[in-house]
């Protein structure tokens, strides 16, 4: 998995991963940046996952996404 690709299309995957998740809030995409670490924390405080499902739902939004 290259979460590069996510990292430096932020702007444009914003919109995607508020979609998915929609308790996240603007400020929290701010905070988060693209960084897969900071997104995983995120969840795991909005919607109380635990690391390793929060971590294997990422994975699966990550897998369906179509890169160009």
């Amino acid at each position: 998995m290259d979460w590069n690709r996510v990292e430096g299309n932020w702007k444009q995957v914003k919109g995607q991963i508020k979609e998915q998740w929609g308790k996240l809030t603007d400020d929290d995409l701010d905070v988060i940046a693209g960084k897969r670490d900071q997104l995983e924390g995120k969840l795991q405080e909005r919607y109380g996952l635990a690391k390793d499902k929060a971590k294997a739902d990422i994975d699966s939004w990550y897998d369906r996404q179509t890169w160009s």
